[in-house]
C-alpha cells in the first residue's frame, strides 16, 4: 500500500478510536442522572454496570473470528454503528435491571469495535515498523477528555435522552465518513520479517499467518502454540489490572467527587477529563517512551505511578487533590493497556487482541460490582484503593516476566 494510503489509513483508524472514547465518556459522564433516574443503590448500580463488561466479554472472542474471516475492517465499521444506536437507550430505563439490559447490547458493541480496531491497528504498524499503538489509545483518550467535557458543559442544560441521542447521530456521522476509508482499503500485508530494533523490547513487526485458525497457534515468525498462549494470557493480566482501573474511573470516579467531596455535576464530570487529560498526554509520548525504556520498564513505572495516583485520589481531604491524584493515575495508566493488547496482535494477530482484550475487559467486569459491593460494605474512598493495589500487581508483573514483555 502506498505511503499516502497509509496515512489516510491511519487517519481513519485513529477516528474510529477518538469516536469510540467521546461516545463512552459521553455515556459515564451521566452515571450519577441515570443513577437517580433508575433509583438504584450503590450494589444494584454495580449490578447494572456490569451489562458493560459482561456484553463485551461475550462479544470479544466472536469478534477476533469475524475480523479473520471478514477483514477487521468491515467488523469495525458495523460494530461502531451498534455503539452509535445503543448509546442512546440507557436514558429510556425507569428500573436497574432494564439499565443493565441495554447495557449489555452496548457494551457487546463496545467490545466489538475495541477488538475490531485494534485489530486494524497492529497490521498497520507491522507496516509502518514504528510502535505507535501508544497514538492510537491516545486518540482514545482524548475522545475522552472531549466527551467529558462537553457532557460536563450540557448537564445542567439538556437530559440525559437529548444528550445520548446527541451521541449517536455524531457517532453515526462519523462513522459514514471514516468507514468509507477503512471499506475502500484492505489491511496493509504484514512484512515477512522482523524489522531491525535499537532495543530488544521495542515493539517490532512480526510476520503473522493470517490463515483461518491460526489463532494462537504459532505461525511464521513467532513462538510455538503453547509458549504464544501463556505470553498472551501474562500480556492479558496486565490488561485486567489496567482495565480494572480505567472502569473504576469511568463509572465510579464522578460519583465519588459528587458523593464523598461534595463536587458539583460539573466539577465532578471534571474529574474524569483530568483523568483522560493525562492518559492523553501519557499516550502522545507513548512511542517516544517506549523506543527510550521498551515494554518492560514502559509497564513497570506505570503501574508504579498508578499506584502512588489513585492512592491520592481515592483518599483524598478536598477535591483539588483527589483531581490531582486522578490524573497521575491518568499518566500511569496510560500506556500499560496498549503495550499488552499490541503485544498480543504481534503474536497471535486478532485472535491474540481478543483474549488479551477478553482480560481486559474482565477486569472491567470485576470492577463495577467489585466496587459496589465494597463500597456498601465499606466506603467508595476504602473501595478505589482496589486500582491501586491490581496496579502495583501491573508493575509486578511487568518486572517479573521481562522476557515475556520484551519478546
Amino acid at each position: 500500500m502506498p505511503g499516502n494510503g497509509l496515512t489516510r489509513l491511519r487517519a481513519a483508524i485513529t477516528a474510529f478510536f477518538a469516536l469510540d472514547g467521546f461516545v463512552f465518556a459521553g455515556w459515564v459522564v451521566r452515571i450519577p442522572d441515570i443513577k437517580q433516574q433508575t433509583h438504584a443503590s450503590a450494589g444494584t448500580l454495580g449490578l447494572a454496570l456490569l451489562g458493560v463488561s459482561a456484553g463485551a466479554v461475550l462479544t470479544m472472542t466472536l469478534t477476533g473470528r469475524l475480523c479473520r474471516r471478514y477483514g477487521s475492517h468491515p467488523v469495525t465499521v458495523a460494530w461502531m454503528t451498534v455503539l452509535a444506536l445503543s448509546v442512546a437507550l440507557p436514558p429510556l430505563t425507569r428500573s436497574a435491571p432494564a439499565l443493565g439490559g441495554v447495557l449489555l447490547l452496548f457494551g457487546a458493541a463496545y467490545g466489538g469495535v475495541n477488538v475490531a480496531f485494534n485489530s486494524a491497528a497492529v497490521d498497520l504498524i507491522a507496516a509502518l515498523r514504528r510502535p505507535v499503538m501508544p497514538s492510537f489509545h491516545a486518540a482514545f483518550s482524548l475522545g475522552g477528555m472531549l466527551g467529558a467535557g462537553v457532557g460536563g458543559l450540557v448537564a445542567g442544560a439538556l437530559s440525559p435522552a437529548r444528550h445520548l441521542l446527541g451521541l449517536t447521530v455524531v457517532a453515526l456521522l462519523v462513522t459514514a465518513v471514516a468507514g468509507r476509508t477503512l471499506l475502500r482499503q484492505e489491511a496493509p500485508a504484514t512484512p515477512d520479517r522482523r524489522a531491525p530494533s535499537s532495543r530488544p523490547d521495542v515493539p517490532d513487526p512480526v510476520a503473522r499467518s493470517d490463515r483461518p485458525g491460526a489463532g494462537l497457534a504459532g505461525g511464521p515468525g513467532r513462538p510455538g502454540g503453547s509458549r504464544t498462549r501463556g505470553l498472551v494470557v501474562v500480556l492479558g493480566l496486565v490488561a485486567l489490572c489496567t482495565a480494572y482501573g480505567e472502569g473504576a474511573m469511568a463509572d465510579w470516579g464522578a460519583l465519588h467527587l459528587q458523593q464523598d467531596l461534595g463536587a458539583s455535576p460539573a466539577l465532578a464530570a471534571a474529574g474524569y477529563s483530568c483523568f483522560a487529560l493525562a492518559m492523553t498526554i501519557g499516550r502522545l509520548s507513548g512511542t517516544s517512551l517506549l523506543e527510550r525504556l521498551g515494554r518492560t520498564r514502559t509497564v513497570i513505572a506505570g503501574g508504579a505511578t498508578a499506584t502512588a495516583g489513585m492512592l491520592l485520589g481515592s483518599l483524598a481531604p478536598s477535591v483539588w487533590v483527589a483531581l490531582a491524584g486522578f490524573a497521575v493515575t491518568g499518566l500511569g495508566l496510560a500506556n500499560l493497556f496498549p503495550v499488552a493488547v499490541e503485544r498480543a496482535g504481534v503474536l497471535a494477530g486478532p485472535s491474540g487482541v481478543a483474549v488479551a482484550s477478553t482480560f481486559g475487559y474482565g477486569g472491567m467486569l470485576l470492577g463495577p460490582p467489585a466496587i459496589g459491593f465494597m463500597a456498601d460494605w465499606l466506603s467508595l474512598p476504602a473501595a478505589l484503593t482496589s486500582v491501586a493495589a491490581l496496579a502495583a500487581t501491573a508493575a509486578l508483573i511487568g518486572a517479573s516476566t521481562r522476557r515475556a514483555l520484551a519478546g
